[in-house]
């Protein structure tokens, strides 16, 4: 079959659906990750593990991202990671919060016990 014949849009999807990750858990706003990143470092590679709160998510197919909020050396460090990238080797979520906002912006103006999040306890099903 020629390309023609394919409307642009199932294309896409097709070559989209070759690169989503299956193993991706689902990850919420509030949740604290802790992820492995491969990081190159001239012609090393190694593991680098990060480990944060989720203040916002984008989801839009391949191109999903989360913005991950940590704070070092009482400086707060913000970065956003495309869920599906190679780079991203694990993803693991260490706990769950309780949120009703979209996006945790508010976290930004607060530090200390104050950026605390309740937690959320899930339900023993047996």
């Amino acid at each position: 079959m020629s390309i023609k014949n394919y409307n642009k849009k199932s294309i896409i999807d097709c070559i989209q659906k070759e690169f989503i990750k299956e193993s991706v858990p689902l990850i919420n706003i509030g949740d604290s990750i802790k992820m492995s990143i491969l990081i190159q470092e001239g012609n090393k590679k190694r593991i680098q593990n990060v480990e944060g709160v989720v203040i916002s998510k984008n989801k839009s197919q391949l191109n999903t991202t989360i913005t991950i909020r940590k704070v070092i050396q009482n400086i707060g460090v913000e970065r956003v990671y495309l869920i599906h990238s190679p780079l991203i080797k694990d993803i693991k979520i260490s706990r769950r919060a309780k949120i009703r906002q979209a996006k945790l912006y508010y976290l930004r103006l607060r530090s200390g016990k104050a950026t605390r999040l309740k937690t959320k306890f899930s339900k023993k099903v047996f």
